[in-house]
């Protein structure tokens, strides 16, 4: 990932995507790049060109706050992204710490378990990596089997193209979140890795990790529209609770409306899991055919 000049890749970014006369800048001419020029986002964030150009260059890396949220303003950058461009400039560590195989506690294994009858319930440690799952989340998501990197496999699992209502929403969510927790440590070995192998088999996700989108994937997160093999299709909400003292765990939850019809198809599902043949409905749910999922969605 050559992002050496994390500050100056995002503030470009961002510059591309604004829209001159969304900011009352008329067109007058004919623009040979998209968005804003040097120029123009100086003179909206009230600093000399010069300076700008210094920022966007890596050149100078201790801006003032106020700088920071002028460039936010004139950048129509939201909370998340503004936090993010602050975080960028923030002091990072020489050296990370040896990292720990991540393992989920007992407890959160107990209530995983206990969650099983009823909701769907996982949780996700570093780069969005499943560590654990109920039955019941992976035969309603088949992508949360543990083990699976939850972003790649958006991104290049043929499963997330056929279970997915909008697979370009959730890939934007996706390479969102994912820049989120990149931060400033962009020379993450294994963010590196990740970033590197998705650029090189998916052009969608090149497009849109080159947007710098900044979402956090915590809080409550959009309705997830599911076409399941078996069930057709279901509307989730999607809930996700870091754990405290987990160094960054994230425990999902996903429910759907009382009394809804995604609500009643989630009971059948788990009522067909506590039958001798719940666990082959748990498998086929995981290699889902397009044809499969045509023929649920139709029926």
């Amino acid at each position: 990932m050559a992002e050496g000049n994390a500050i100056g890749e995002f503030l470009r970014a961002r510059r591309e995507l604004v829209r001159p006369e969304d900011v009352g800048i008329p067109e007058l001419d004919r623009r040979r790049v998209p968005g804003l020029r040097r120029s123009e986002l100086a003179m909206l964030a009230g600093i000399s060109t010069e300076y700008y150009v210094r920022l966007e260059q890596g050149r100078d890396r201790h801006p003032s706050t106020m700088v920071l949220e002028a460039l936010a303003r004139a950048l129509q950058l939201d909370e998340h992204a503004t936090a993010h461009l602050h975080r960028l400039l923030a002091p990072v560590p020489r050296r990370a710490p040896r990292r720990r195989a991540e393992k989920v506690s007992p407890q959160i294994d107990v209530l995983l378990r206990s969650l099983d009858p009823t909701t769907p319930a996982y949780v996700t440690g570093r780069l969005t990596n499943v560590l654990a799952a109920n039955s019941l989340a992976t035969a309603v998501l088949p992508l949360l089997v543990p083990g699976t990197n939850f972003v790649r496999a958006t991104f290049l699992d043929p499963i997330a193209d056929q279970l997915y209502d909008d697979l370009e929403a959730r890939r934007a969510a996706a390479a969102a979140g994912l820049r989120a927790f990149a931060g400033p440590h962009v020379d993450d070995p294994e963010l590196t890795e990740l970033v590197g192998e998705l650029s090189v088999k998916s052009p969608d996700f090149r497009r849109l990790w080159s947007r710098h989108d900044v979402k956090p994937m915590h809080g409550a997160l959009p309705r997830l529209g599911i076409r399941h093999p078996q069930l057709g299709p279901i509307d989730l909400y999607h809930q996700k609770l870091q754990i405290p003292g987990s160094g960054g765990q994230v425990l999902g939850l996903l429910y759907a409306e009382p009394g809804s019809r995604s609500e009643q198809a989630v009971a059948m599902l788990a009522a067909m899991m506590t039958k001798p043949e719940g666990h082959r409905v748990a498998r086929r749910a995981q290699h889902v055919s397009p044809t499969d999922a045509a023929d649920a969605s139709a029926s």
